[in-house]
């Protein structure tokens, strides 16, 4: 068995050698594929980033009644945070809520002169509610009004935001679809293409697995040599793709930073770099392999 295995793959590299100009164009092709399946992934990540990002820039307030002592506020806040829902719960007291609108308006000098004219402190203690999801507003907003706690509210700004929240919603979930179907599409097509070109790369070797069969080499011998010939082709695609990757990722990533502040490619590909390594290897020695195996079939049957 282990002479015939090591026959198999010297075969197999016999093959690989001999047909050097198609293996180039096939290395060539399934490093386009992998290319894309990792570009894929790494588009789904700056997706990802973006939804989450965009939900972060959205939440709802609720403003309590100046007679709300902070000690019942900051109770009212645990309450919320232990809701399935909600993500994160920040506290604003009213002195907070005054001193972060003097900093943002302390250069216009009509806004300044009015809040004088107001005179002490009319800012509300409050509670900013981020959701998980931007779908889930609907019914924290829901569980406040019909709290034990809501005599304390002044006031809930959802019906404010409402069409904003509802905007985001649509807008990140479009994103996520188009995501997804542009990807789909894409990988189907790559994988069709190099497929058809592993099976066209064993199509010139069609007579001499016919002349095998006939002169009675076992089916193993026959397709073996084939199936490490598509493995070469696709590891080796993979580490071609791996040197593309690499520095392409790291000169990138300071210009997408300009575009996504936030996300750094280059981080988030070697984060998940074991990951994706694991992905382009399925991809490059599974359509090698498997589209390899399929094309021999076709000879077998003679």
């Amino acid at each position: 068995m282990f002479a015939l295995l090591k026959k198999i793959i010297h075969y197999g590299w016999l093959n690989f050698h001999r047909q050097s100009s198609f293996s180039v164009v096939t290395i060539f092709i399934m490093m386009v594929v992998i290319f894309l399946f990792t570009s894929l992934f790494l588009f789904q990540g700056a997706v990802q980033f973006l939804t989450l990002n965009l939900q972060e820039k959205i939440d709802i307030s609720v403003y309590f009644n100046q007679e709300s002592s902070e000690q019942e506020i900051l109770k009212i806040k645990e309450e919320l945070a232990g809701i399935p829902q909600v993500e994160d719960v920040e506290y604003v007291s009213n002195e907070d809520a005054l001193e972060k609108f003097t900093l943002r308006h302390q250069n216009d000098s009509m806004i300044m002169e009015s809040l004088a004219e107001v005179g002490g402190n009319p800012f509300l203690a409050s509670l900013n509610i981020r959701a998980r999801d931007s779908a889930q507003y609907a019914g924290i907003f829901n569980f406040i009004t019909n709290s034990s706690f809501k005599e304390t509210i002044a006031k809930v700004d959802y019906i404010e935001k409402k069409s904003i929240i509802e905007r985001l919603f649509s807008l990140t979930s479009d994103i996520n679809k188009a995501g997804i179907i542009f990807s789909l599409v894409l990988a189907f097509f790559a994988v069709l293409i190099a497929f058809n070109q592993v099976r066209l790369a064993i199509h010139n070797s069609g007579k001499e697995i016919k002349i095998m069969r006939l002169v009675g080499a076992p089916d193993l011998l026959i397709t073996g040599p084939f199936l490490v010939q598509g493995v070469i082709i696709g590891i080796l695609s993979v580490l071609f793709c791996l040197l593309i990757f690499f520095p392409a990722c790291f000169f990138l990533s300071p210009k997408l930073e300009i575009i996504m502040p936030g996300f750094h490619i280059f981080h988030y590909f070697v984060s998940n770099f074991f990951f994706i390594f694991l992905i382009q290897m399925l991809v490059g020695v599974g359509i090698g392999a498997f589209s390899s195996f399929i094309a021999v079939r076709k000879y077998l049957k003679i």
